[in-house]
């Protein structure tokens, strides 16, 4: 890929000072990480109450949730290009690639939603396949059929979420995030235990919640875009092909899908060996995994924030700016990864007791697990945070192929069997599967990192 559209030696438009960068990237991270966190909510509140529920069910919901993450993290790489891409034509004052971006990742979207749906129907047998208990396989795939539908939804939702943020209309997202979070806690508590008269569904019922909230959300979206960003005319030729855009979207798109895959990926499968351990350690790891991701969805609105400022650099070729707002970022990455370590250290029994019944039979077993796996998530918090950090920040300058080998170098290559041989041959069962989490995401960080820095000055000099 060639970065000629910020050659060096361009003129800065203006020298800000660090505490500027810190405000700017604070405006937009806080309301990101806030609804990043207000949607993962969303998803602790079906874990939560479904491990009020039965312990059963709630590792179903960990391969079922975990299942239809996986295909829809891939896919949702074309709803994730629109930030880069919609920043850079913000940047540059060009409109017109503003709605053409935003429309054809809504018919990638859909369109990988479709060809995907077929999986779902047949989940039982593929967990059974791979050494899952055949009960919980069982349970896990009514959820999943109800989910597979939801994908449609929940990705033209994902669309304009990135839309929002491109253009900095950060309050737009969070706002929506919480109103989801709400209707769906709602929703789980009328549907999975049958109150107010409803029929009791269980773990199908968090799965027509959530089908419910995403549609709501989409359509809430939709219309606000029309109402408060009418000269983007999003809607304007809606069905007409613009295979051009389609191409670009499409290549940025895949590589995305796939980095972002490689990593999730490796959290999914990370799951499957905890099911061959027992269902106490794999319930104890969806929960630890539930608590990580909470300080993760901090980092992630931290890193959209740097994606999007390094895109509007990038299309106002503004190098200076560029730069210092990615060093910016990144240490404010590290803050927030240096308060969560404190937190997991400090009180790790009384944040895995939170997701477990008091009279669960089970309870001291996935506490004493649960426990243990907290303290390798606090380990890795610097990891977690620099590699989203440093990857957010290339594809800001739409640097999204290597990447993706270097997210599957560190995930597949290495984390995945260190994770294998400290669990199963050196013996050291669910902290052996975590210490591969570890040892996967710290080569992530120093490669992605490397990266950025590394190639920030081929970005600037070519052309």
């Amino acid at each position: 890929m060639t970065h000629n559209d910020l050659p060096s030696g361009t003129p800065n438009i203006k020298t800000r000072s660090f505490s500027e960068h810190a405000r700017m990237v604070l405006t937009l991270g806080l309301p990101l990480a806030a609804s990043q966190l207000a949607q993962f909510a969303l998803h602790m509140t079906d874990v939560v109450m479904m491990g009020w529920y039965g312990l059963d069910e709630l590792a179903a919901l960990v391969l079922a949730t975990g299942f239809w993450f996986i295909i829809f993290i891939f896919i949702a790489g074309f709803a994730f290009s629109v930030m880069p891409l919609v920043a850079k034509a913000s940047g540059e004052g060009d409109i017109t690639l503003v709605r053409r971006a935003t429309r054809m990742a809504m018919w990638l979207s859909i369109l990988a939603a479709i060809l995907v749906y077929p999986i779902f129907l047949f989940s039982a047998a593929a967990f059974e396949a791979m050494g899952q208990d055949a009960h919980i396989a069982k349970l896990a795939q009514p959820y999943l059929i109800i989910a597979g539908i939801e994908m449609v939804p929940a990705l033209i939702a994902l669309v304009f979420r990135s839309y929002f943020s491109a253009l900095e209309r950060t309050r737009a997202v969070l706002i929506a995030a919480i109103l989801a979070t709400v209707v769906n806690a709602g929703l789980n508590y009328v549907l999975i235990f049958g109150n107010f008269g409803a029929p009791e569904l269980g773990i199908a019922g968090a799965a027509v919640a959530s089908l419910i909230v995403s549609t709501l959300t989409m359509i809430g979206l939709a219309v606000y875009a029309q109402i408060v960003t009418p000269e983007n005319e999003l809607f304007r030729n809606i069905f007409k092909p613009d295979w051009e855009v389609f191409g670009r979207v499409l290549k940025m798109g895949v590589p995305i899908g796939l980095t972002s895959l490689a990593e999730v990926s490796l959290f999914n499968v990370a799951s499957l060996m905890m099911g061959w351990i027992s269902i106490e350690a794999l319930a104890a790891h969806g929960i630890a995994m539930q608590l990580s991701a909470v300080a993760f969805m901090v980092q992630i609105g931290l890193s959209q924030a740097g994606t999007i400022r390094a895109g509007n650099a990038f299309g106002r070729k503004d190098e200076a700016d560029l730069r210092a707002g990615a060093r910016v970022v990144t240490l404010m990455s590290m803050g927030m990864a240096a308060i969560t370590c404190m937190i997991y250290f400090s009180i790790p029994e009384i944040l895995i007791g939170l997701f477990i019944a008091p009279d669960e039979p089970q309870r001291d077993a996935v506490l004493a697990i649960g426990a243990t796996l907290l303290i390798f998530s606090a380990l890795f918090q610097f990891a977690d945070g620099g590699q989203v950090v440093a990857l957010s920040l290339l594809r800001g300058v739409q640097d999204t192929a290597i990447p993706f080998w270097l997210a599957s170098i560190s995930y597949w290559a290495v984390g995945l069997p260190v994770a294998y041989i400290f669990a199963f041959v050196v013996g050291w069962g669910a902290s052996g599967v975590w210490v591969g989490l570890l040892v996967g995401l710290s080569v992530a960080c120093a490669m992605m990192t490397w990266r950025f820095w590394a190639y920030k000055s081929r970005i600037t000099s070519d052309g």
